[in-house]
């Protein structure tokens, strides 16, 4: 039995990359999760970066249920209230509670590398817009179901675990913004058992990123003839497992109150050398530590995690 089975997560911007390769290992784990997100087989992505690919909810919640968890796919625009209240409102009167919630939804559209007093105003706010106030949005009116049950975890997926600048303006707005939204959230949930983390991928083999070195998962070393930095990616699969690296991330994983000493956790996952990167050797790893998240915990905020195993 997985050790997430009878838990359920909600993943926002479960359409690739990160989102989809968290959403399948928490299914591999047992988990009922809700993969929501605009792009469906029936509404394709039809403008901004992701215009054209093929990627869609639908097929996430197909793999996550391949993976032996239960995958369900809810077309959701996360920049609409009432859409992700009613996201939220299914959640409850399917399954009365919530878990763990993941929010991966991105700017959606291709930087400028440029100075900021070059780039396009009203196209960076709206990157702002999409990768931010959809986070924001979709924690407000998330996190009083997983409030129900005093116990949990909120991942703010974001890029970078420093101040430094990230070469352009918006860009770096965003991801220093999901890291501070992190630290803003634990500050609030830490007395309700809940940890609110921010986690930084490696340079991940998304699906764009295949696709743009012409190869696939099976071959994908062969994209290092193009560019040997590419050796060092690491499968989407890969991005929750590297929690159990962090030595700071171990203690939200076993008491979610500890998040609160200086704020919320960032767990830095920037990219090793990838032989140990494979879906099958990820999935093992979130398992256990969003199990010892999820458990009630007792009087005071703090969990009974003092003795759950610290190990993702």
């Amino acid at each position: 039995m997985g050790a997430l089975k009878g838990k359920v997560a909600l993943v926002a911007g479960a359409t690739r990359g990160a989102g989809r390769g968290i959403a399948c290992m928490l299914g591999e784990a047992g988990a009922a999760v809700y993969c929501s997100g605009r792009s469906t087989r029936e509404h394709p992505c039809t403008s901004g970066f992701y215009a054209g690919r093929p990627e869609t909810i639908d097929e996430t919640a197909e793999m996550v249920t391949r993976y032996g968890g239960k995958g369900i796919a809810v077309r959701t625009d996360h920049l609409v209230p009432e859409q992700v209240e009613a996201l939220v409102d299914r959640v409850r009167r399917e399954q009365g509670r919530l878990d763990v919630l993941v929010n991966d939804i991105s700017e959606g559209e291709r930087h400028e590398w440029k100075p900021f007093w070059k780039v396009d105003i009203e196209k960076g706010f709206r990157m702002l817009r999409s990768a931010l106030h959809s986070h924001i949005i979709t924690s407000r009116y998330a996190v009083p179901l997983m409030l129900e049950h005093r116990g949990g975890l909120v991942a703010e997926i974001g890029d970078g675990d420093t101040l430094d600048y990230r070469a352009t303006l918006f860009y770096d707005l965003v991801k220093i913004s999901v890291s501070r939204l992190a630290f803003a959230m634990a500050e609030d949930l830490h007395k309700h058992g809940i940890a609110a983390i921010a986690i930084t991928p490696g340079f991940m083999r998304t699906e764009a990123i295949l696709d743009h070195f012409g190869v696939t998962e099976a071959n994908w070393r062969e994209g290092g003839k193009k560019d040997p930095n590419f050796l060092a990616s690491e499968t989407p699969f890969f991005v929750a497992a590297r929690l159990r690296q962090s030595r700071k991330t171990r203690g939200a994983w076993k008491n979610p109150a500890a998040c609160t000493a200086r704020g919320g956790w960032r767990a830095n996952t920037a990219s090793r050398t990838s032989t140990d990167r494979s879906p099958t050797g990820a999935n093992k790893s979130i398992s256990r530590r969003i199990s010892a998240l999820c458990r009630r915990p007792v009087s005071g905020g703090r969990s009974l995690g003092g003795r759950q195993r610290n190990e993702a």
